[in-house]
């Protein structure tokens, strides 16, 4: 495919597009992306430089400390200069917490380490820094009381004890975060519709036997005050992410995927303009191009085997596959192009298949209305030695429709077998507009172990919030650590800022 054929591909029209070859390679920029880092350290591109704005353990008020394993990352602007951050705490490496001994002194100060922190930041100068003890700070965590927005609750519970396992997420137009509980079944096991159940990784439910039921839902947070709620009606999986958008009507729109292998990808369509509590939630089969309702009355087959719409929710997974869903390869993080409106997303690999390397898909709704039933799929981009990244995983647009995203290759990996030559995780960008429209160009390395997590734009893009997430998780004492990042002694997770003038000629198209 030439250049300007595969820029109408990725949607770029007008003048880019038409604007001669010659022209388009005109401007020269002395820039290549960094090689692959086997290094304990955080690496950056010439051109960008990293500070870090809070890590693992910061008090960030007089009763509370910034949780475990930061993944996602939501901006919310107060006034001029300052603003709120959410920011999810997935999961515990007990040896960094406690210690690996399941007692319940040692889950007790687990439970304080996931869930979510509120945290205020403000820009001085052209940095951002976190504000201590600022009144906004909050932790929303494992102990926290949350209701279920949802008629009769779950299990007869109108609440749940706390929220975990907080992937990535999302926000909606009103403002409010969304956070998406992911692994729950890591916590509290699992159980299915015939009662049986699987014990957790963590062996929390040895201490606490709390419903798995209460878990795997996305929760809806006001930034100012924490206040949360359970959405139930988005249906019960390993949620990655929640894209909130609005159809043609009006009507809210949330894109989910569930990040196990062979599992679905979701989308809610929500009955009102501004609330995500009521609405009808869907499947995509691939296969028809279209989105399965998951509404018990529009199924037989579901009135068959489920008693009431609560249970639907409850086994999202085991109703989509009843109606035909098509089982894909670890859907993880949802965007929205900004050039054209499709929906991308990222399926970061599915080993059994013998995918390893993952992709992004790219879907067009009929009419490019997210309302709409019908749509079209085709591959976006795709991992392998030829693109230069593995496993896809989080994904941020620029308004010039670079896609920048992280890749998301387990630690027991990293440059292993299929993964040898990769390196660490690192964090790349997708040209689509400047001279190198079309490459892919890696500009930050991940240090030992590590992912990076939740890429967040500042409203202006001159910052690029991102988590470090789990360095140094293959260690499995504290004597043998893997990561010593950032400060020497014991790894700690930590929130960095990306800011510098490759950044701003990226943003900007001038690359």
């Amino acid at each position: 495919m030439d250049r300007r054929a595969f820029l109408q591909f990725l949607g770029v029209s007008g003048v880019l597009a038409s604007m001669p070859l010659d022209l388009l390679a005109a401007k020269k920029v002395p820039f290549k992306g960094l090689p692959v880092s086997l290094e304990d350290k955080l690496s950056t591109a010439e051109g960008l430089t990293h500070k870090i704005l809070i890590r693992w353990g910061e008090q960030i008020n007089a009763s509370s400390k910034f949780g475990f394993n930061n993944d996602f990352i939501a901006f919310h602007p107060l006034e001029k200069n300052r603003a709120l951050l959410w920011i999810n705490h997935e999961y515990v490496h007990p040896l960094f917490i406690k210690g690996i001994n399941r007692t319940k002194e040692n889950i007790d100060a687990e439970r304080l380490e996931v869930g979510g922190s509120i945290i205020e930041v403000e820009k001085k100068n052209s940095d951002w820094i976190f504000v201590k003890n600022s009144p906004y700070n909050r932790r929303v965590d494992a102990l926290t009381e949350i209701p279920f927005a949802w008629e009769g609750g779950i299990l007869n519970s109108k609440t749940a004890i706390g929220t975990l396992a907080g992937c990535a997420g999302g926000k909606t137009p009103w403002g409010t975060f969304l956070s998406c509980e992911e692994n729950y079944d890591m916590f509290y096991g699992e159980r299915d519709r015939q009662g049986n159940v699987t014990p957790s990784w963590l062996g929390w439910d040895k201490v606490y036997q709390l419903p798995p039921e209460h878990y795997g839902w996305v929760v809806e947070i006001e930034p100012k005050t924490g206040k949360a709620k359970k959405l139930v009606s988005l249906g019960r999986c390993a949620h990655e992410c929640a894209a909130v958008t609005k159809s043609k009507s009006g009507k809210i729109v949330a894109y989910t995927g569930d990040d196990t292998n062979d599992e679905h990808l979701y989308k809610f369509i929500s009955d009102s303009n501004d609330s995500l509590e009521r609405g009808k939630l869907y499947v995509a089969s691939l296969e028809k191009g279209e989105w399965i309702s998951l509404d018990i009355n529009d199924q037989p087959i579901l009135k068959k085997n489920f008693k009431d719409q609560t249970n639907v929710q409850i086994y999202a997974r085991e109703a989509a596959k009843l109606v035909g869903a098509t089982p894909l390869d670890r859907p993880e993080d949802i965007e929205f192009d900004p050039l054209t409106g499709n929906v991308l997303v990222s399926l970061t690999n599915n080993k059994k298949k013998n995918n390893f390397y993952g992709s992004v898909m790219k879907i067009v709704e009929k009419d490019n209305d997210p309302g709409s039933l019908k749509f079209t799929h085709s591959t976006f981009i795709a991992g392998g030695p030829e693109t230069g990244f593995a496993c896809p995983d989080n994904l941020v647009f620029d308004p010039k429709g670079n896609l920048w995203f992280t890749s998301d290759v387990s630690g027991d990996n990293i440059n292993k077998g299929p993964y040898s030559g990769f390196g660490n995780n690192s964090l790349f960008v997708f040209l689509r507009s400047g001279s190198k429209a079309g490459e892919v160009i890696r500009v930050a390395n991940a240090p030992a172990d590590a992912e990076f997590t939740g890429p967040c734009f500042s409203p202006d893009y001159k910052t690029l919030f991102l988590s470090v997430q789990h360095p140094g998780e293959l260690s499995m004492s504290l004597d043998k650590l893997t990561s010593n990042w950032p400060d020497g002694g014991i790894p700690k997770p930590s929130v960095i800022t990306l800011q510098g003038p490759l950044l701003d000629q990226i943003v900007q198209g001038k690359l």
